[in-house]
């Protein structure tokens, strides 16, 4: 995979291509890297898996080592159905738990494990109304606690082209305003170790296939009751590949800021599942 241009805010370490054929399933929506390296994902067919993600002494990306994988459960642990129950989008961590973000059926699950029971958690206000395949892709825990909520496609009245957020978290919500990039939406979001946020957003047209954009929102943009527009660091277009890219994680790791993404290859014949290693430069 060639290099990004010279002088942006990325440089891309490398990528690699995730066998749907031996993890199972595809459908891969949010990821959370953490310290040790451990990668994890859900998909949207109500799955998740773990995967240790072996790096060269350059930190470029060798191998996705498969750890487990299992079913996402309800609040007794019993395995979710595939589809309006089972639309896993979203993927959070907090210190000792997994929130995990659900479309068609709109609401927050808390795992202290993703293989156990997940309690409901009080979702914001208002996600309800949000468009079945259209709620709550974007979800995120900042470093200083609180809870970003980004819906893809549930509009902001007070602003014509936005969409609806919240900030804070439960019992605590306020609500706040998206705006993407022209024709996207949001798809995941992932905290900054400064307090910021990066927001992964995505378009999609019958001619023009997929496009997407990493943006970039300051700690003190994050305040509720304002319109949000982050500043585009990242175009997913040539050189790197043009897929579907739904979810983002950054990591402090050995003094550099790495982010990491993936693509949903829909169980598709025509799309796959990526996996994408950059660096956020200072």
């Amino acid at each position: 995979m060639p290099p990004l241009p010279e002088g942006g805010a990325l440089r891309l370490l490398g990528g690699l291509e995730i066998d749907r054929g031996v993890l199972g399933f595809g459908g891969l929506s949010g990821l959370h890297l953490a310290p040790d390296l451990t990668l994890t994902a859900i998909s949207d067919l109500a799955r998740f898996a773990e995967f240790r993600l072996r790096l060269d002494d350059r930190l470029r990306p060798q191998a996705l080592v498969l750890l487990r994988r299992g079913r996402l459960g309800d609040g007794r642990g019993q395995p979710l159905a595939r589809g309006h129950a089972g639309d896993a989008e979203s993927l959070a961590r907090l210190p000792d738990a997994w929130l995990v973000g659900f479309e068609r059926w709109h609401r927050i699950r808390r795992y202290q494990d993703l293989a156990g029971p997940g309690a409901e958690v009080a979702a914001p206000p208002g996600l309800e109304a949000a468009p079945g395949n259209g709620g709550l892709e974007a979800l995120a825990v900042l470093a200083g606690g609180r809870w970003l909520a980004l819906s893809e496609a549930l509009s902001a009245p007070e602003h014509p082209g936005a969409t609806r957020g919240w900030i804070g978290g439960p019992d605590a919500w306020q609500p706040l305003a998206w705006r993407s990039g022209p024709g996207m939406s949001p798809v995941d979001a992932a905290p900054l170790p400064d307090g910021g946020a990066l927001v992964l957003e995505r378009a999609f047209s019958w001619i023009g296939g997929f496009r997407g954009r990493l943006v970039r929102v300051p700690e003190a943009a994050l305040r509720p009751g304002t319109l949000i527009e982050g500043t585009e660091i990242l175009s997913l277009s040539d050189p790197l590949p043009a897929e579907n890219w739904e979810g983002v994680s950054v990591l402090a790791h050995q003094g550099r800021t790495l982010v990491a993404l993936v693509s949903d290859d829909n169980e598709s014949a025509f799309q796959r599942s990526l996996f994408l290693l950059l660096e956020l430069l200072p």
